[in-house]
């Protein structure tokens, strides 16, 4: 079955052409790669946030296979939902969704069901792909799109997705999708998203989950976040790295309700 594309032509360009030159104007070569074993990448229109994600990608070192959680904004289908067969269609062609490692990391914990209703609509997963595809045109993924779970939930994912991927040759990109702060001022932004970054830095899932809820941050991805990086830990992360920040102001002018994008990097 084949996956159609939600917002082609809207949170980037629709025709491989115009994509291509879209995405070679926000990514870079860089010599020396950043190992990562898990990134966060925003995930709005690409006039907003594709510079902090092309600057994620770019630092990084890409590999075949990337395992990708992004947040569920519809409510529809599943809580945790992952896809385990079919292909995505994108403007360039059709991209493989990994079977043999869907199927692993989904029997590898009862939280995650096959549901691709939680994916027919959600542009937080679809925007990743372009950026694997500059670096990978041969990439291959497995998507996991979820809803609200608790920390606890976090942690039995997070950790289950790391011990079905350990082992490999070339271990598997783990992708959080998210956006920080959403339509609040400048200064708010700064603050607040700061707050979870430090925590993302100090590799702390618990201290971001609860700082999230404790401050009220309109971080829509601190699950995907939070589960990525009790992955990471598991799979011998020892620091993180801020690639890049930057808000919406910076290109509406408008500094009084603005979006925040972080690119960080776990290694």
């Amino acid at each position: 079955m084949e996956r159609i594309p939600a917002v082609a032509g809207r949170f980037y360009p629709g025709s491989p052409s115009a994509l291509s030159r879209a995405v070679g104007g926000i990514t870079r070569e860089v010599a020396e790669k950043l190992p990562a074993i898990a990134v966060v990448s925003p995930h709005a229109g690409y006039v907003y946030s594709g510079a902090v994600a092309g600057e994620i990608f770019s630092s990084v070192r890409v590999p075949g296979r990337s395992v990708i959680f992004c947040p569920n904004h519809s409510g529809a289908g599943d809580p945790a939902a992952i896809v385990s067969s079919g292909t995505w269609k994108m403007p360039w062609g059709s991209v493989p969704v990994d079977e043999e490692l869907a199927v692993r990391i989904r029997a590898a914990t009862p939280l995650l069901h096959e549901d691709a209703q939680a994916h027919a609509r959600e542009h937080s997963l679809e925007v990743q792909l372009p950026f694997l595809h500059r670096f990978r045109p041969d990439f291959r993924f497995v998507p996991v799109c979820l809803a609200q779970l608790s920390l606890e939930e976090c942690r039995q994912l997070g950790e289950a997705a790391a011990d079905a991927v350990r082992g490999e040759r070339e271990p598997p990109l783990l992708v959080a999708s998210s956006d920080m702060s959403h339509y609040v001022s400048e200064a708010e932004a700064r603050r607040k998203d700061g707050l979870a970054i430090d925590r993302m830095l100090a590799l702390d899932p618990e201290g971001l989950y609860g700082t999230v809820r404790a401050e009220k941050i309109s971080m829509c991805g601190v699950i995907p976040a939070t589960v990525v990086l009790f992955a990471a830990k598991r799979l011998g992360a020892t620091h993180a790295r801020l690639v890049k920040y930057a808000t919406s102001g910076e290109v509406s002018r408008d500094f009084d309700q603005v979006v925040g994008y972080a690119g960080l990097a776990f290694l």
